[in-house]
């Protein structure tokens, strides 16, 4: 008999979330499983919470009737206790932070997307029922790939940022981007290119008039444009400070593109030297302290030497660690309790 998954919630978004649902769900149907978003479908085997659900009464219900619940952790909100946001993005963070640490609380099982993220929360709020386990993000090795459109150009070095929102407190990622790259320019014989792909307010586009850095506004593009961006690049820095699990980051290994980052949340875990290079922050990234842009910036020049080895490495990465097949296979084992 196929089996039926519920995963809640039904409307993700965009960003990391509405990627890994989009992509769980693919290959669950595929494979002939039953989904729906119903907690109270009395055909479900398992209800799979990506994050949070404001139905937290349905899911106790769920539980009581026997179903298992396994919970998707990424990171906490907290940067709008580092910075000034506005107090409704401050009361929506604090009121996610409560959902999720409550699902936590009542869950038969917990999914950290990195060991970083396992630790944060252990460390916050201690261990839970059953101890958890760590399943990174996985990406579509097909769609994914080095092979297509778009290719890095010959007569500059392009750099690329994707977030989906680069305003509401994440400003400092892209500030430290076109810091990094206009550094960068100094240093190398070839100009330097900054592409941004994301919502950025209008007014930050203006304050960069001027700021010596050719910046490429891309906007927010469809889920399918970016592996043609990612091929289009030399180096893909990765901006969001104390990050789970960015998809953006083993995206961008699956079409081949070194990554640039600081050493914070779990981008040591995805990305090594062979594939590409990691800074000190030399600062306090949890006080969103400024970071060392003369660190990132060789970060960058270490990535660009033996460049082609490093393509052909970021791609051997994503297919060794982040091959979402393999990622569901460890997630059923979860959800079926196998």
């Amino acid at each position: 008999m196929r089996k039926t998954i519920c995963i809640l919630p039904q409307k993700i978004g965009r960003g990391g979330p509405g990627s890994f649902h989009t992509r769980f769900a693919e290959v669950l149907s595929s494979r002939g499983y039953n989904l729906n978003h119903d907690a109270l479908d009395p055909a479900n085997t398992a209800i799979l919470v990506i994050g949070g659900t404001r139905h937290i009464g349905l899911l106790r219900e769920a539980n009581r009737n026997g179903v298992r619940i396994v919970q998707r952790l990424n990171g906490m909100n907290w940067v709008h206790r580092q910075t000034r946001t506005g107090i409704k993005h401050f009361l929506r963070a604090e009121v996610n932070n409560w959902i999720l640490k409550t699902i936590r609380g009542m869950a038969d099982q917990i999914v950290y997307q990195s060991n970083f993220t396992q630790g944060w929360w252990t460390r916050k709020y201690g261990e839970t029922k059953n101890p958890g386990r760590v399943i990174y993000n996985g990406v579509n090795l097909d769609l994914f790939n080095p092979v297509g459109a778009g290719s890095p150009p010959a007569d500059r070095i392009r750099i690329l940022l994707v977030e989906g929102n680069l305003g509401s407190g994440y400003e400092g990622g892209l500030d430290s981007a076109v810091q990094m790259a206009k550094l960068l320019s100094k240093r190398l014989t070839r100009p330097v290119e900054l592409m941004v792909v994301g919502s950025v307010p209008a007014n930050l586009q203006i304050s960069y008039l001027g700021c010596g850095v050719d910046i490429i506004w891309k906007g927010l593009v469809k889920r399918e444009a970016i592996p043609a961006i990612d091929r289009s690049a030399h180096l893909f820095f990765s901006s969001d400070i104390n990050a789970a699990c960015p998809n953006s980051v083993i995206e961008a290994l699956a079409c081949g593109l070194p990554v640039i980052g600081y050493d914070t949340g779990s981008l040591s875990e995805l990305v090594n030297a062979d594939c590409g290079a990691i800074a000190r922050y030399g600062s306090d990234p949890w006080k969103l302290q400024k970071p060392d842009i003369h660190a990132l910036a060789d970060a960058a020049q270490q990535a660009l030497i033996n460049h082609d080895q490093k393509r052909v490495a970021a791609r051997a990465r994503s297919e060794e660690r982040f091959n979402i097949d393999r990622i569901v296979d460890q997630y059923l084992r979860v959800l079926l309790d196998l």
